[in-house]
């Protein structure tokens, strides 16, 4: 049976509830695929991001849980946060 989902005719805001995701690998080098609308920190530690307009920053000691980022990049020098996970 498909899954019903009683608000496909609603738009997705920024405070919506994410409906896609995937798992981050931080990368010096690389943005993510898709600009994210919050992170997921499994694991708390210091996320080094540069954020959609481009400022790039250190949260220090960030709490495992939801972070309302909208991120392009997570860097690998500088985070110690783990199983980060984008949604969007």
């Amino acid at each position: 049976m498909p899954v019903i989902d009683s608000f496909a005719g609603q738009v997705a805001g920024l405070d919506s509830p994410v409906a896609q995701a995937a798992a981050v690998v931080p990368s010096d080098d690389t943005d993510l695929p898709q600009a994210s609308r919050a992170l997921y920190l499994g694991t708390g530690g210091d996320l080094r991001v540069t954020l959609l307009g481009g400022a790039v920053v250190t949260f220090r000691a960030a709490a495992a849980g939801w972070h309302p980022l909208r991120v392009a990049r997570v860097h690998a020098t500088g985070t110690g946060a783990a199983d980060i996970v984008a949604g969007w």
